[in-house]
Parts: C-alpha cells; sequence; structure tokens
C-alpha cells in the first residue's frame, strides 16, 4: 500500500489549502487521517475519520477551521484547511488503517504571517 499526499504549498495567514491523499493497493481503510509535524517538534495529530461512521475527529487546535473527508470509492482523504494559522506551517502527514499502518511522505504546508 502507498499513500500519495499532495496540495501542500505557502499560503498567507487566513488564506486556505486542500490536501489530498490516495491510497493505492489494497487496504481496508479503517481509519484514515492526518498528522502534522512542525520544524523542531514532534508529530501530532490532526484529523481522522473512521469508515464505518463517517465521524470526524479533529484536534482542538484545528476545530472549525479544517474538515476532513474521504471517498472510499476512491480511497482517497481530503483535509480543507481553512483560516490558516502561522502555527500551522508543518509537514503534513496521511496515514491510513489497513492490516496495519501506513503512511504517506508527507507535504509541506508553510503559512506566512
Amino acid at each position: 500500500v502507498q499513500l500519495q499526499a499532495s496540495g501542500g504549498g505557502l499560503v498567507q495567514a487566513g488564506g486556505s489549502l486542500r490536501l489530498f491523499c490516495a491510497a493505492s493497493g489494497r487496504t481496508s481503510s479503517l481509519f484514515m487521517g492526518w498528522f502534522r509535524q512542525a520544524p523542531g517538534k514532534e508529530r501530532e495529530f490532526v484529523t481522522s475519520i473512521a469508515r464505518s461512521d463517517s465521524i470526524p475527529h479533529y484536534a482542538d487546535s484545528v476545530k472549525g477551521r479544517f474538515t476532513i473527508s474521504r471517498n472510499n470509492a476512491k480511497n482517497m482523504v481530503s483535509l480543507q484547511m481553512n483560516s490558516l494559522k502561522p502555527e500551522d506551517t508543518a509537514v503534513y502527514y496521511c496515514n491510513n488503517l489497513g492490516g496495519r499502518w501506513y503512511w504517506g511522505q508527507g507535504t509541506l504546508v508553510t503559512v506566512s504571517s
């Protein structure tokens, strides 16, 4: 299974970006989500969404600004990020739970003040 993340880039504070992550190969994708890692910090949870109920879960820091969605037919997950802040600057990693956790290569999001 390979996860291909895309959509990162440079944006001004208050702007928006949409990230995408496509899974290739066989995975049940029980959970799909995003983590991020800012320079000098540990990787942290951002959001996830389960296949069973499609109820999203968010870190407090992104609630109300980020929206996760999934397309089961295409085995894809996306992350709409609005009202971006400089502290959202990080490498964003998508992950996918099938028989085990799979991770994408990361896509860089830079928010300028």
